[in-house]
């Protein structure tokens, strides 16, 4: 018979009992009903069984009518391990003050997150919810309900249009829905849209205003590429030019590039050390002693106690500390001649704006000087935004 939980929690013991009249013994207690199990005959004079505590003493008046003796020889389940515990209580009262403290930082706010907010401040809506009892290192049982705090928090601040608090374990999560606002155009004075620099114009569209340039169209600077006077006669005036024009533009770029590169590598040696961490604080446990390597870099990996979807103020951070050295590699010239016509993209592409485009590259000039570098010029054909504000004066 398997031992159940219920059977441990309230206790049971193993008793080996001798005598001539074993059977008698057997058949009283099934008669007054005895919880025993796994009843074994160990030899001619003796068996062994089991029992629930609460029946063990009951057994003395059914071993005197049968004149059999019995020997406990295992005590198991709950009651005896209270009874041992009770024995340490160095160790009784560190695991109860183990568990109090457990409660107690479980039920502290620890972190509160703040999110959905654009134009109003975090620290603003923190003020707002402190004034309502909610701030860090407060009791969650002195808080009001999370209903109750979003409607106070949502009276006291200004342009949102929800305010919902919800409670994770330690955590309290503030989500802000602002009111939207209609988008207030700013006042301008009548202009053009002029080319920014020699261009092919590939594309135009003219919300407002005249549209000068056509695609396939070549333009110098300063060109009206979207006119802000409109009509003609009588009928005409002034507005703010307003639209999208393209071109392709040519920029000239010139990078060099060492043959001879640094790069960061890692030896294999490294050290670790472990911190018990509780909130914002951390205690070293392991791997004391200053670090003795002249480079190096350190990774962490942090891990917090939690249970289903609470996650408590403690846990465990582990820091690899790697060393590290600075190896210097020699590049071929083909090699160097990629990553600088790479690096020469690449910033072509970053002043040219984010909607740039690459259309085409010619290198002009490559070649590589005796001091172990590697010098290109090359054409860029960029197609970008070429449209550029110029106001009209009456």
């Amino acid at each position: 018979m398997n031992v159940t939980l219920f059977n441990r929690i309230r206790g049971y013991v193993a008793i080996d009992v001798r005598g001539n009249r074993q059977e008698q013994l057997l058949n009283a207690l099934v008669s007054k009903r005895f919880r025993i199990w796994d009843v074994r005959r160990k030899d001619e004079q003796s068996v062994r069984l089991y029992m629930l505590l609460r029946d063990f003493f009951r057994l003395k008046p059914i071993l005197k009518e049968t004149g059999c003796r019995m020997h406990v020889v295992g005590r198991f389940g709950l009651p005896f391990w209270l009874d041992k515990l009770g024995h340490r209580k160095t160790f009784a009262i560190g695991l109860a003050a183990f568990i109090v403290g457990l409660y107690l930082l479980s039920s502290i706010v620890w972190r509160i997150d703040v999110e959905g907010n654009e134009s109003i401040a975090r620290s603003d809506i923190l003020q707002a919810a402190k004034q309502q009892g909610l701030y860090r290192l407060q009791w969650k049982f002195r808080m009001a309900a999370p209903d109750e705090l979003s409607d106070a928090i949502h009276r006291q601040l200004s342009g949102v249009s929800w305010v919902g608090v919800e409670v994770h374990g330690t955590k309290v999560q503030i989500k802000i829905v602002e009111a939207t606002r209609p988008d207030q155009s700013p006042l301008m004075n009548p202009r053009h849209l002029v080319a920014s620099q020699n261009a092919l114009v590939t594309e135009i569209l003219a919300e407002t205003g005249k549209p000068i340039a056509k695609p396939n169209m070549n333009v110098k600077k300063g060109d009206i590429l979207i006119s802000g006077i409109i009509g003609e006669g009588a009928y005409l005036q002034t507005v703010v030019a307003k639209g999208k024009v393209r071109g392709v533009v040519w920029q000239e770029a010139v990078v060099e590039m060492p043959l001879a590169q640094k790069q960061k590598v890692y030896t294999g040696e490294s050290k670790t050390r472990n911190y018990l961490v509780l909130g914002s604080r951390g205690l070293q446990v392991t791997g004391y002693g200053k670090v003795s390597y002249e480079r190096f870099e350190t990774h962490s990996d942090r891990k917090a106690l939690g249970w289903r979807k609470y996650v408590l103020p403690i846990g465990w951070l582990k820091e690899t500390v790697m060393e590290s050295r600075i190896e210097e590699v020699q590049l071929a010239p083909e090699e160097g001649a990629a990553i600088a016509l790479e690096q020469a993209r690449s910033e072509v592409i970053a002043g040219a704006g984010k909607d740039a485009k690459l259309r085409g590259e010619k290198i002009l000039l490559h070649e590589k000087s005796d001091n172990g570098k590697v010098y290109m010029k090359v054409l860029f054909e960029v197609e970008k935004d070429i449209a550029v504000e110029q106001a009209i004066v009456n």
